[in-house]
């Protein structure tokens, strides 16, 4: 390797490129844009205006942030349910009146008059959802309506009872030490507002309830067709926003003792800068709580700032509008452009050389020269299956495979002409294995290792395992889970091929190369998942040895096969048994003599291998051109070879023609025939195996009296 090649190794293989794109595809990477702002207003009006975090004017910031807190929560989870409501500061100013009101001329409890408050928003927020969710009339429109109405509605009251409200004789202590007393140091308001975003974010995000508004806002007609009832999510969200202006009320009449003509005006402007300052999308269906805890606060130190720096009325409300139109250009861009910056900075490649292959082409005189040995090969199935990924027998000669279109199917012995549906599993199953008691386990593209009865029902074993404590991406879940074998104790080994990919994207993983791939382990008797190999370059097909001491692995683009003892005196340790092959190793599997099979699923090519050794082309070659343009393995040829377990080759087979089983990706010896699976293929083929035992079968390796 020369000292250029190092420096490239030592430059991409070293710095953690990938973290970048890891972190702009999270979600909550959204927050961080109003999380700056929100540290550059606290900055600015800390170094300006000295004495701005003092004591007494937190505690009076927090009085006001209570109650502008609690309209903004009430207002994103409008927003986040695809709709706006401009009437909060119309719902906000009749519950404050309706409040006072009720203690100050009824003579009521202050919970009679919260009940009064919470009332009025309901009734004015159902009346906002009944239109927009039930009559389907704009949002905007509607709630600017509504905004209209309720304000003439307030101003008539005002006009009309403000004159005995202020003269009233009546004093209520337990009102006041609602809005003036604190706890721990922090007024009851603050307290309150604090209880209600909890509880606000539980629901959003751990309570069907929220998640039927995100979906109803990220995509309604696709939430209506998977049966949620759009009219009454719709309905609730505004309920849920008067109540919470109806809250705040109840909160600023019990500050002040009092309201005026101007209360509650622009508070719609405030509080919708808030919720989307905080990054809460207007398009609906994106956006949390947190979010709008971080708005709320942007929003109010800044109007707070600027009067304290004797700005008037008209200068405060033209910032606020000011940041309106700026988080909502930030959005709109944002959202149109956020997965070209993903493209442009997630993919990243590594250095990775290869070591020179050894000749596979016919006639080269090597132990990997292929011959036509399937070209011949028995068609099942012809044109009737589509990917049959991985094939496995039972122990009446049965022959099950999964096929793209989610399902196991079921071809029946003994001439494999009459099929039918073994399982719907709604993925894709790719590696199959067989249990003692004759039951399947399959992992599912995507989705995870599933159980399957010789019924036909479907039982999840697992979709995740303990998350990685430094990892960005969610390495809990199982993105590609590939192949499976079981062993003697009843423990389910499988292969994770990527924690980077779904499955769709392995030519992406192969162009990174980048070491993701693991190997995990499900126990069924206490249902936990571990992970126990990590850093494969595309784990594979996991296979059983014949003394079950150890597993053989197929790290695909790395074409090495390992060894990984789970028994004996190495237990723990990995070797390496075959390295640098001249094709893609995918599933193995056990042979009647003793030895193994091994699908390759394509053959290397010296361009590909070459740009393995350039990164920087290969990103470059992602960012600029089409995909059915790039370069990635060869999936076009492959094989099938026959090795040992010190890793010598014994056989290959191949189609050199291509016209019957070009790709490989299973193989499964059963009673002296070998079975042959693709994942790209029409068929399942079948060749007689010369000098095979015509009576050893899979399943009697494993769990019969066969050795």
């Amino acid at each position: 390797m020369t000292l250029a090649e190092r420096l490239t190794r030592l430059r991409y293989n070293r710095v953690p490129d990938h973290l970048l794109g890891e972190i702009l595809a999270k979600n909550w990477t959204d927050n961080l844009v109003p999380f700056a702002f929100l540290i550059v207003v606290v900055a600015t009006f800390g170094t300006l205006l000295p004495g701005f975090f003092s004591t007494a004017s937190v505690i009076d910031t927090t009085r006001q942030l209570g109650e502008f807190l609690i309209v903004v929560i009430g207002l994103t989870v409008v927003i986040i349910g695809g709709g706006i409501d401009l009437s909060v500061g119309s719902i906000f100013a009749l519950s404050a009146f309706s409040t006072l009101m009720t203690i100050y001329v009824g003579g009521a409890s202050p919970g009679v008059a919260l009940a009064a408050a919470l009332g009025s928003g309901a009734l004015f927020g159902a009346f906002n959802g009944f239109l927009v969710g039930y009559l389907r009339l704009r949002a905007f429109l509607t709630t600017l309506v509504t905004l209209i109405i309720g304000r003439s509605l307030y101003d008539i009251l005002i006009t009309t009872w403000g004159t005995r409200l202020q003269s009233s004789p009546i004093f209520n202590d337990s009102f006041d030490a609602i809005g003036m007393n604190s706890v721990a140091g922090l007024p009851i308001s603050a307290w309150i507002a604090v209880a209600f975003t909890i509880l606000a974010h539980l629901m959003m995000s751990r309570s069907r309830m929220g998640w039927h508004f995100t979906a109803v806002g990220g995509a309604r007609r696709s939430a209506y067709n998977v049966g949620i009832d759009v009219r009454r999510a719709v309905f609730l969200t505004y309920v849920i926003s008067g109540v919470s202006s109806g809250l705040a009320g109840y909160l600023f009449a019990a500050r002040l003792s009092g309201v005026g003509p101007g209360t509650g005006w622009g508070l719609e402007l405030s509080a919708l800068t808030a919720a989307v300052v905080g990054g809460n999308s207007l398009g609906g269906g994106r956006g949390s709580i947190p979010k709008g805890l971080m708005g709320a606060l942007a929003v109010l130190l800044t109007t707070n700032g600027l009067i304290r720096m004797g700005a008037g009325t008209g200068t405060s409300q033209m910032v606020v509008g000011l940041m309106l139109a700026a988080a909502i250009i930030l959005d709109v861009r944002w959202l149109k452009n956020r997965h070209k910056v993903l493209s442009e900075v997630y993919v990243a490649p590594l250095h990775h050389a290869m070591q020179p292959a050894v000749s596979a082409q016919p006639g080269s005189g090597t132990s990997y020269a292929l011959n036509d040995a399937l070209a011949s090969a028995e068609p099942i199935a012809l044109g009737t299956v589509e990917g049959p990924e991985d094939v496995i027998l039972d122990a009446d000669d049965n022959l099950y495979a999964g096929t793209r279109h989610g399902e196991i199917v079921r071809w029946f012995a003994p001439d494999y002409t009459r099929s039918e549906v073994f399982s719907h599993i709604g993925g894709f199953p790719l590696g199959l294995a067989m249990d003692r008691a004759g039951q399947i386990v399959t992992c599912v593209g995507a989705m995870g290792l599933y159980g399957v009865s010789k019924a036909g029902e479907v039982t999840e074993l697992a979709t995740e395992t303990r998350r990685s404590l430094l990892s960005v991406v969610d390495d809990a879940r199982l993105r590609d889970p590939n192949d499976c074998d079981i062993g003697p104790d009843g423990r389910i080994w499988f292969t994770d091929s990527t924690t980077r990919y779904d499955a769709h994207d392995w030519a992406l993983d192969s162009i990174e190369s980048r070491p993701t791939g693991r190997l995990l382990v499900h126990d069924p008797k206490t249902g936990k998942t571990r992970t126990v190999l990590k850093k494969l370059r595309y784990a594979n097909g996991v296979c059983l040895s014949h003394d079950g001491q150890s597993l053989l692995i197929a790290e695909s683009w790395a074409c090495t096969v390992h060894r990984y003892w789970i028994a004996g005196p190495k237990e723990g340790q990995l070797e390496t048994v075959i390295r640098d092959m001249p094709g893609y190793p995918d599933n193995i599997n056990r042979a009647s003599d003793g030895t193994y099979w091994m699908a390759w699923l394509g053959m290397r090519t010296p361009s590909f291998d070459l740009a393995l050794r350039h990164p920087a082309m290969r990103r470059r070659m992602t960012r600029n051109l089409p995909q059915d343009e790039w370069l990635f393995p060869n999936i076009n040829t492959g094989g099938v070879v026959k090795f040992d377990d010190t890793g010598r080759i014994i056989a290959t087979m191949g189609d050199l023609g291509g016209a019957a089983h070009p790709m490989v990706t299973s193989i499964r010896e059963h009673k002296g025939w070998l079975y042959i699976g693709g994942i790209l293929n029409n068929r399942i083929g079948r060749i007689r195996l010369p000098g095979a035992d015509p009576d050893w079968t899979s399943w009697e390796s494993y769990w019969g009296a066969r050795p």
